[in-house]
């Protein structure tokens, strides 16, 4: 990416440390790397300080040994000090499963804060055990695909084969199948993302948080209005979205139904 494309990004990324941490995933990989992609709300221009990740996908030509792998958790955590609150999310896919698309998807190596205790205790189990296959990968990879921004190396069209519905389906319900339960705890997500999800499978859009939510104002019940609006300001701002729990829960029920009804 030359340096007009690095000014076309959203204003509200901390751009310097994304070209750091491209250049740290240059180094460490070397000519096994074959890409770094940002997508997610940092590729959908509604990226949000307080509650977005960083999101970041890294594509290899070829397996990434052991030491390698430790020596890029070690630098990235390092940069994970450095990036805003919810801090960096990424995986290493290899390339091979990237086009055609393979389902549900194996991984290299995947990081988020969520397992960030885990490799300071034991860095050793983390390389070993943190592989395997990982169905959010379908919904990350149709996203690249419709908005991602390519930071380094080969581009998203030569890189990434489209995902076919199905699997983009199974992945977005993967990722809501507890929401009844989940709202409670985590009501801006959850409630923003049922949105997205309806937003797909009535209508074919792929959709931000953000933009989920806006079309659930326009397209679902009225009497959910306040409740998504909230959830939107939250995300928006920064705030808190502060709801009665059988409201959120209700909604959440009506959605999952609807959703699977249509899937």
């Amino acid at each position: 990416m030359n340096q007009g494309e690095w000014d076309k990004l959203d204003k509200n990324l901390p751009l310097g440390l994304l070209s750091r941490f491209v250049g740290m995933s240059r180094e460490v990989l070397g000519e096994n790397l074959t890409g770094v992609y940002l997508h997610g709300s940092a590729a959908m221009g509604c990226f949000n300080p307080q509650k977005s990740d960083l999101d970041l996908m890294i594509v290899v030509n070829d397996t990434v040994p052991d030491a390698e792998k430790l020596e890029f958790m070690e630098k990235a955590v390092t940069l994970n000090q450095e990036a805003p609150p919810k801090g960096f999310e990424w995986s290493i896919v290899k390339k091979e499963f990237c086009k055609p698309f393979g389902y549900p998807t194996p991984f290299e190596l995947h990081f988020s804060n969520t397992h960030l205790k885990w490799f300071q205790e034991n860095p050793s189990e983390y390389i070993q055990k943190m592989r395997g296959t990982d169905k959010d990968l379908a919904a990350h990879f149709t996203i690249i695909n419709h908005y991602g921004k390519t930071l380094f190396g080969e581009e998203i069209r030569e890189v990434f084969g489209e995902v076919p519905r199905k699997d983009y389906i199974d992945s977005i319900w993967f990722d809501v199948e507890n929401a009844c339960e989940d709202i409670v705890f985590n009501p801006v997500y959850v409630i923003l993302n049922l949105c997205r999800v309806l937003a797909y499978l009535k209508d074919g859009l792929v959709l931000s948080k953000k933009s989920g939510g806006q079309w659930g104002m326009d397209h679902l019940s009225k009497a959910y209005r306040p409740l998504i609006q909230s959830a939107l300001s939250a995300y928006t701002d920064g705030g808190e979205c502060l709801l009665p729990p059988e409201d959120m829960r209700r909604f959440a029920e009506d959605m999952t139904a609807d959703i699977k009804m249509l899937k």
